[in-house]
């Protein structure tokens, strides 16, 4: 299932979605312009490594990475071919927690955590405002990190990706706006267009990080951040909106458009 377009219109410009979309293509346009080594240096010194938290205790503690050589396919080979060491410095290591949301592991990864900020994030800046939504942003991915941290806290492998920031713009979209209807490109063995409630898209969503996190043998992607993060956008989102309340619309019709599920489709927004 892919989202191609959420039907719910805005009346603001999303500019800090712009400009989070920019960002993190120039930061990825930068990476891509390194050799492979240099890459997996700039990731490790840059992305958030769960061990790390164990430095800020033990200011003389240094922590060794190792650069391992990479395949045609750019997959990790076993061979070691050098070592990133890592001292105990406590800004470099707070800032991880925040560079890591702008990094990515390719093109890919960047194209589909961008598509989803898209998608989701303008209707989340309409709600609550330029600024309020960047902090949300930024903070929502600082929790799907330490929800990532929890689960691993001694794991050495430098974790990067918006991912848990935009999981936490999901699962505000799912409070939020769980009637809007989201166009949906289905590919099972065949391929059609179809519209689907937005609180069933993001459900099944959440779903399949759920069954990943408790029945994938090797995950390789750090879906404890998603989940965090969709939790986290799911229980603060109610309450910064109320420091953002709809202009010109009281609290209960807001509550009845986006909840009463009675209302014919043709009325709905």
């Amino acid at each position: 299932m892919l989202p191609l377009k959420d039907h719910n219109p805005t009346i603001l410009t999303p500019f800090v979605t712009y400009a989070l979309v920019v960002i993190n293509s120039l930061v990825m346009l930068y990476a891509a312009m390194l050799s492979p080594l240099e890459q997996q240096t700039f990731a490790i010194r840059h992305g958030f490594i769960p061990a790390r938290i164990a430095q800020l205790d033990t200011p003389q503690a240094k922590l060794e990475v190792d650069l391992m050589q990479l395949d045609d396919n750019g997959q990790q080979a076993p061979k070691k071919v050098g070592q990133v060491v890592l001292n105990a410095n406590p800004g470099a290591i707070i800032l991880s927690v925040f560079t890591c949301m702008f990094l990515h592991g390719g093109w890919m990864h960047l194209i589909g955590n961008m598509w989803f900020l898209f998608i989701f994030g303008n209707n989340i800046e309409d709600r609550l405002g330029h600024w309020l939504y960047l902090g949300f942003y930024l903070v929502g991915g600082l929790l799907a990190t330490a929800c990532h941290w929890a689960y691993d806290p001694h794991s050495t492998m430098p974790v990067i990706g918006a991912s848990g920031a935009v999981s936490t713009i999901l699962g505000a979209y799912a409070v939020t706006f769980p009637k809007a209807t989201v166009s949906t490109l289905i590919f099972f063995g065949f391929i059609t267009i179809i519209e689907v409630p937005a609180i069933l898209w993001l459900l099944i969503w959440l779903g399949g990080q759920l069954t990943d996190a408790f029945f994938a043998r090797d995950l390789g992607v750090a879906v404890w951040a998603h989940i965090g993060g969709f939790a986290a956008g799911a229980l603060l989102m109610p309450i910064l909106s109320f420091g953002a309340p709809p202009p010109g619309v009281s609290w209960s019709d807001e509550i009845k458009r986006h909840f009463d599920f009675t209302t014919p489709p043709d009325e709905r927004r």
